[in-house]
């Protein structure tokens, strides 16, 4: 079973930048690919960045792009997910979780994923 935990978030300004972690407690981390996904107040769950097994050709939604960037260090066992230029509509609950897909658009459906993190709360005042 993989377990997951998030972590780096918090309350910033607008225009100010976060990190979050994503820590998985799971054997051969690194065959997993991996998304992050957030959920606004009376909001459904979005997509927002997905990191293949690989490594390579990652994911955004168009409304982060050019402002996240998705990375891995799998010798940690981690995804983290730089957030720069954080805009007050960026606020929600983040999430991360296990895709059971390997690769491709099939990382932008919440569907393809298997295990999710409890989400970590970030806040963008404006």
């Amino acid at each position: 079973q993989v377990q997951l935990a998030e972590s780096g978030g918090g309350l910033v300004q607008a225009g100010g930048s976060l990190r979050l972690a994503c820590a998985a407690s799971v054997r051969a981390f690194s065959r997993y690919s991996v998304g992050w996904f957030r959920q606004a107040p009376e909001k459904e769950r979005e997509f927002v960045s997905a990191i293949p097994w690989s490594g390579s050709s990652p994911l955004y939604a168009d409304s982060v792009k050019g402002r996240f960037a998705i990375s891995r260090d799998n010798a940690k066992n981690t995804v983290y997910l730089q957030m720069d230029s954080l805009k007050p509509e960026d606020t929600a609950v983040y999430y991360c979780a296990t895709a059971v897909v390997g690769g491709g658009g099939a990382l932008r459906s919440s569907s393809n994923y298997a295990y999710w993190g409890q989400g970590t709360q970030v806040t963008v005042s404006s």
